[in-house]
């Protein structure tokens, strides 16, 4: 499990990624509780041809995710504009997806990309025993080879899958807490 960071941030947006099936909803739900901040399912934001594609196996291409993105950057923002925290889920796949999130971001006001990873093997077992979600894990391999890792100047937090949902949340809690204390000793 490693961090970075670039700064504090006061009313923090969080947004869990990773691919598919690595548990970014019910983590993602775990942090919205403990935290009391509003949180948006980034997959309920899919436009209806996005959910056909992906449940048809299509793999979703940058212009199909271009105004889906879209739409999470404007939820990010209105929340970092008014000064409220929250979290939502997103895959955040490459680099110029978590860019344009990120953008919404100003001073005291940061995105803080929570990136849940883990193996092909344990999230393909995931995938296969899930029975409500429209992305089937055919999709998984196109969804890791599209991953692009965090950079160092990415505001982030990379937590492995292995342990539970409860520790995962944990973890970043732990986290969020060293930060907010790094940050008002200075």
């Amino acid at each position: 499990m490693a961090s970075q960071t670039t700064g504090r941030a006061h009313h923090p947006v969080l947004v869990v990624m990773g691919v598919s099936g690595s548990g970014k909803s019910t983590v993602a739900g775990i942090l919205a509780g403990a935290l009391k901040w509003d949180l948006q399912e980034g997959d309920d934001l899919h436009p209806e041809a996005n959910v056909a594609k992906m449940a048809a196996g299509q793999p979703l291409t940058d212009e199909d995710r271009w105004p889906w993105l879209d739409v999470i950057a404007e939820w990010i923002t209105d929340h970092t504009t008014t000064g409220r925290s929250g979290i939502v889920t997103c895959s955040a796949l490459k680099r110029t997806y978590r860019d344009v999130l990120a953008a919404g971001s100003r001073e005291g006001s940061e995105v803080i990309f929570v990136h849940l990873a883990g193996t092909k093997d344990r999230i393909s077992g995931r995938l296969n025993a899930r029975m409500d979600h429209f992305m089937p894990s055919s999709l998984l391999d196109t969804q890791i080879s599209t991953l692009e890792p965090l950079g160092e100047d990415e505001n982030s937090i990379v937590v492995d899958i292995g342990p539970p949902p409860t520790k995962i949340a944990e973890h970043i809690l732990l986290e969020l807490e060293k930060r907010a204390g790094m940050s008002e000793s200075h």
